[in-house]
């Protein structure tokens, strides 16, 4: 042989100690570093990944190798990155053209000082699927509900439950969250087709919360009539600086129908998107210039006619959006999926997976762990996008050899990781709802009831059977079923062993 020719490294199968070590080195490196010392998760994961990759180069692999893995992870991820981007393209122009801003202003005016605790939830709930974030929601309109409940001497942990739950009602399913699209991401489902499977859990949380909300309410002491100028001031803000009529709802009708007749997720929002700029231009009167920057780097106040005031609570509200705001979010999965890719070219996750399902016997079963797996995740990492992300990586091609369609997993992880995030008092989101709403964590957790219901239904789906979507013949999975159970599978059942 000449010694200009590469020497052929002999790989080795790792064995489970050697698998799980890198996943071991994530989570304390997540768990201490994220959780108590607060370092981004991006430097974290990186590391969790040079030690992955490490690990794959002792057991025989090259580098070029590693990265071609690592490389080819990210690239399957690449379209659904994109939506992301575009979604805060969409955000930032759906801004500047009125269309958010009129949306939170009819949103406003259903408060009812009757009506507090049930309004509190419908209203965040509103203006989190226009939005499409959490703590956005949270702090602007949530903050004023908490004002105006203060005012009526209403409890303010069931408030402060209800509006948890209405903000992250929102972060489940609207097509502009970040959650929402990372989720299918991790599980390779499609955008849309993960929303609507996530109504089998959401929709009977929401029932769940309009009873308990309204029945608590009516049993309330009367209240005195509270002092709504907070919200009064929004709304006198927002019709001040926007004009109002039909067109500017054309974005949001061009985003549902689209959904409804299933068309490309991307070029029905980049549609959505040139129509908002045109209304920020035609009806708000802003230059091209300022409604480009609206979709780049978000909308800010700043764009606004020189010599206009507006509160800094109002100001929180209408500053977000632009593709730049996404760039967190993608170089998180980014990251991710480099752990993912380092640690999947030595087969090391799928040693732990084969040791993890060994005891897994039916499809309630498989869900349950990916449940508690996903939970898991949350709490160690105190990060709800990891927890998407990782379980959604480590379970996604499982749940296939159980004949299971991939939206099954991203519902999964979206309900365990989440929803579940904003009532553990120590991430970041159930630190960040306590701290704004001026309510501990654990006095609201009770009453944030869509955060755990999503959960509980879900296990019950999962072992009666309702509610899963199986691969069927028509299914674009059942090539991967067949490959994954045998060539000689003719129908779709319980996986071959």
């Amino acid at each position: 042989m000449s010694k200009k020719e590469k020497k052929v490294r002999v790989k080795k199968e790792p064995t489970f100690i050697v698998a799980v070590l890198p996943i071991v080195a994530m989570i304390l490196l997540l768990g201490l570093g994220y959780g108590f010392f607060h370092i981004g998760p991006e430097v974290l994961m990186l590391t969790s990944a040079a030690i992955a990759a490490l690990i794959a180069y002792f057991l025989g692999y090259s580098w070029d190798e590693i990265q071609d893995n690592i490389v080819d992870k990210i690239a399957k991820t690449m379209p659904a990155i994109l939506i992301l981007i575009v979604v805060g393209f969409l955000i930032g122009t759906w801004m500047i053209g009125g269309t958010i801003p009129m949306m939170i202003y009819f949103g406003l005016k259903l408060i009812s000082p009757k009506f507090i605790i049930v309004t509190a939830f419908v209203v965040t709930s509103f203006v989190s699927l226009c939005t499409g974030t959490s703590w956005g929601s949270t702090g602007t309109i949530g903050v004023a509900i908490m004002g105006v409940a203060a005012s009526m001497g209403a409890p303010l942990p069931i408030v402060a439950g209800a509006v948890v739950s209405g903000a992250y009602f929102g972060d489940k399913i609207s097509p502009l969250s970040g959650s929402t699209n990372l989720a299918p991401i991790a599980a390779g489902a499609e955008l849309y087709e993960h929303i609507r499977h996530l109504l089998w859990t959401t929709i009977p949380g929401v029932l769940i919360c309009l009873v308990v909300y309204t029945t608590v309410g009516l049993n309330l002491p009367d209240m005195a009539g509270g002092n709504s100028d907070k919200i009064q001031m929004v709304e006198k803000s927002i019709h001040s600086l926007f004009n109002m009529n039909f067109w500017i709802l054309i974005p949001i009708v061009i985003v549902l129908v689209g959904s409804a007749l299933q068309k490309p997720t991307i070029p029905v929002m980049l549609l959505s998107s040139t129509l908002a700029i045109l209304n920020a231009v035609f009806i708000q009167h802003f230059d091209i210039k300022s409604a480009a920057e609206a979709a780049v780097t978000g909308f800010t106040t700043d764009m606004l006619p020189q010599g206009v005031k507006i509160s800094a609570d109002l100001t929180t509200l209408l500053e977000r959006g632009g593709m730049i705001s996404m760039l967190s979010v993608v170089l998180i999965a980014l990251c991710a999926y480099g752990f993912a890719g380092a640690l999947d070219v030595s087969h090391s996750l799928t040693v732990v997976l084969n040791a993890m399902t060994k005891a897994i016997r039916s499809t309630g079963q498989l869900i349950a762990t990916a449940i508690f797996s996903t939970m898991l995740v949350t709490g160690v990492t105190s990060n709800g996008q990891l927890a998407e992300l990782l379980p959604g990586e480590m379970f996604r091609d499982i749940f296939v050899k159980y004949g299971l369609e991939p939206k099954n997993l991203s519902r999964t992880v979206e309900d365990a990781g989440t929803m579940i995030e904003p009532i553990i008092p120590w991430t970041a989101a159930g630190v960040y709802m306590a701290s704004t709403l001026g309510v501990d964590t654990m006095a609201y957790l009770p009453w944030a009831i869509l955060c755990y219901t999503g959960t509980i239904f879900a296990l019950i789906y999962a072992f009666t059977g309702i509610g899963v979507a199986k691969i069927t013949k028509k299914s674009r999975f059942w090539a991967e079923y067949q490959e994954r159970n045998g060539k000689t599978v003719e129908t779709p059942s319980d996986p071959v062993a």
